[in-house]
């Protein structure tokens, strides 16, 4: 409960920074779709030259973009904006005030900023993953939608936890924003389907950064396409993956002596 409150606070808090600045909020929004409208007229453009890539049609892809904008969208509205705040408060020193809230800090780290804007591409996601089956012919039963959510979430708490694997490294090493910018770029491999990527870069999207795991196979498994071992070890990854972060952040912060020190 005590958790559940900060994060109300947290939430009320980045939602009066929104409503300050509406009109950003706004251009974002006709940002976020002017977006989707250039990544629509790109597939329209491939497939107009070709039936399927890697074995997915344009309907499969769609669906596709449609998870990956899910995933993306919690990075957008968690992950990165947390990044660039704790990257900031290494320097600046004010992370200290952080440990010294009677609060679990990689909790506060994760979720102190929070883009509610972003909000809005969780919408759009579920239209493309609707209009994508629609034109696949798809209509998933209820098992395999409650299936899809909970590996979405698997896959979202498996990419959060890389990220604070990543970030935690900063307590080894003074600067390490370079390999959080290789992870934001691994990411925009999850447009597409895995199988189109020579094999070297889709054993790096599938065990490394998998973003696969996070975007693909949800999608498959909302297809029914997927068997219920699959299903299992990917919670099974997520899991074991989200305490090997807490670990390797508690880890950290018995390093971090202060930025008076």
């Amino acid at each position: 409960m005590h958790t559940l409150r900060i994060l109300k606070a947290f939430f009320q808090n980045n939602v009066q920074q929104e409503l300050a600045y509406r009109a950003d909020t706004l251009v974002n929004i006709l940002i976020s779709l002017f977006w989707l409208g250039w990544e629509l007229i790109g597939l329209s453009i491939i497939f107009s030259n070709t039936q399927t890539i890697g074995g997915w049609n344009i309907g499969e892809v769609i669906a596709l973009l449609g998870v990956f904008r899910l995933i993306n969208t919690f990075m957008q509205m968690v992950v990165w904006p947390n990044t660039e705040k704790f990257n900031r408060g290494i320097r600046e020193g004010s992370l200290d005030y952080t440990f010294l809230q009677p609060a679990n800090s990689q909790f506060l780290v994760s979720f102190s900023r929070i883009v509610i804007w972003n909000a809005w591409n969780i919408a759009l996601g579920v239209v493309l993953i609707v209009i994508g089956l629609f034109a696949i012919g798809s209509t998933p039963s209820p098992v395999n939608v409650v299936t899809f959510l909970v590996l979405i979430f698997s896959g979202g708490v498996i990419i959060y936890s890389l990220w604070i694997i990543l970030i935690s490294l900063t307590f080894w090493f003074t600067k390490f924003d370079n390999s959080v910018t290789i992870m934001q770029a691994l990411m925009d491999t999850g447009r597409f389907p895995a199988t189109v990527y020579p094999v070297w870069l889709r054993v790096i999207v599938t065990f490394v950064v998998p973003v696969a795991v996070a975007t693909t196979v949800p999608l498959q498994a909302l297809r029914g396409d997927l068997p219920w071992w699959q299903v299992g070890l990917a919670l099974v990854v997520g899991l074991a993956v989200f305490v090997l972060a807490a670990l390797v952040w508690k880890a950290g912060v018995k390093r971090y002596s202060g930025a008076s020190a």
